[in-house]
């Protein structure tokens, strides 16, 4: 660990190792992000993606890396960034590795506000604020019931698990309320897709990301990592652990909500990245940019992975992270039982 101090007094606590796997993860994400770009019915060398994202391209080029390409690639990955600082700040606020917003019902929140829209016959933008609206709402009554003069981990946890289970049935109602062509839709991004997303799918989320991240790691990092050691250690050193954790919820469900409208559900991915990065880190604390770069790194590479593993049809991310997500958790549940802490 190593501390920078900065010219008005202030100190940074840098963890090399931390530093490092963040680093890697984001080049990671960055190198396959340009194959991603390259790869299709129509290839293109990474030499000639990048002289394209710089100008230089063919206009035929042009039109297929920048128009068609690269907002799917974008979304991915402040998709996969926005989960992951959503699962780190989940897990440091409930202490506990399997708190996550595919666990503890949030993303089962957007997704009744999606379906609501779907058998309205609402359009693919009002399915969007739908989703951002459920999870917020979510949010709000998961807070609501959760609170005893406070907000602990371990009943969070179990309102988030009971609200989930609600909403997963909540949710099957509502499909087989549907017409057939808006149930086949919502199934597909009930799945979690990044299939045709473009522009207007990536602003939202980008915008909120700009917000909310200096918001997180700027205005509450050292907070979090106080809260971490317990309400009481954290009120003893002066911070304020009601309001503080309250802006770190908002944050947390604003993200995975708008993860969802941009690209549905996506499962497993919010839960796999910050304890990946923990893992790689050895590092304690919520090793927040490092998930995020973690976070990015793994649904970029899984969409790219989902668009070959096939030849001639290519699969939902959601199916990718899933199948990897539902692998982890198994082996997270198994480390934990040894462990004494299940």
């Amino acid at each position: 660990m190593r501390a920078l101090r900065s010219a008005g007094g202030r100190s940074v606590l840098l963890r090399p190792r931390a530093v490092a796997v963040g680093a890697a993860c984001a080049l990671l994400a960055l190198v396959v992000g340009v194959l991603a770009l390259g790869s299709g019915d129509y290839p293109i060398a990474p030499a000639d993606v990048l002289r394209t994202l710089t100008g230089g391209g063919s206009p035929a080029e042009d039109f297929i890396v920048n128009q068609l390409r690269l907002p799917r690639v974008v979304t991915a990955l402040l998709v996969g960034a926005a989960l992951a600082l959503s699962g780190a700040l989940f897990q440091s606020l409930v202490r506990n590795p399997l708190g996550s917003p595919d666990i503890l019902g949030f993303t089962q929140g957007a997704a009744t506000g999606a379906l609501v829209v779907v058998v309205a016959g609402g359009s693919s933008l009002a399915l969007a604020g739908g989703a951002v609206a459920g999870g917020l709402l979510t949010g709000v009554l998961i807070y609501a019931l959760a609170w005893r003069g406070g907000v602990h981990g371990h009943r969070l946890v179990l309102v988030g698990i009971g609200t989930a289970a609600i909403l997963t049935g909540v949710n099957g109602y509502l499909l087989t309320r549907a017409q057939l062509m808006d149930a086949a839709r919502a199934v597909l991004w009930l799945t979690g897709s990044l299939d045709g997303r473009g522009w207007q799918d990536a602003w939202p989320l980008l915008a909120a990301t700009a917000v909310l991240v200096p918001v997180v790691l700027l205005g509450c990092g050292r907070a979090l990592r106080m809260i971490e050691m317990g309400d009481d250690a954290a009120s003893g050193l002066g911070i304020r652990v009601e309001p503080v954790r309250l802006t770190l919820l908002a944050s947390a469900v604003l993200l995975a909500s708008l993860a969802a409208a941009a690209a549905g559900p996506v499962s497993f991915v919010a839960l796999t990245a910050p304890q990946l990065t923990r893992r790689l880190a050895r590092a304690p604390g919520p090793n927040l940019l490092a998930s995020m770069c973690t976070g990015a790194a793994l649904l970029v590479t899984a969409d790219w992975a989902a668009q070959r593993l096939f030849t001639g049809h290519q699969l939902p991310v959601g199916v990718v992270t899933g199948v990897l997500g539902g692998g982890y958790l198994v082996w997270l549940l198994a480390t934990e039982r040894r462990a004494g802490r299940l």
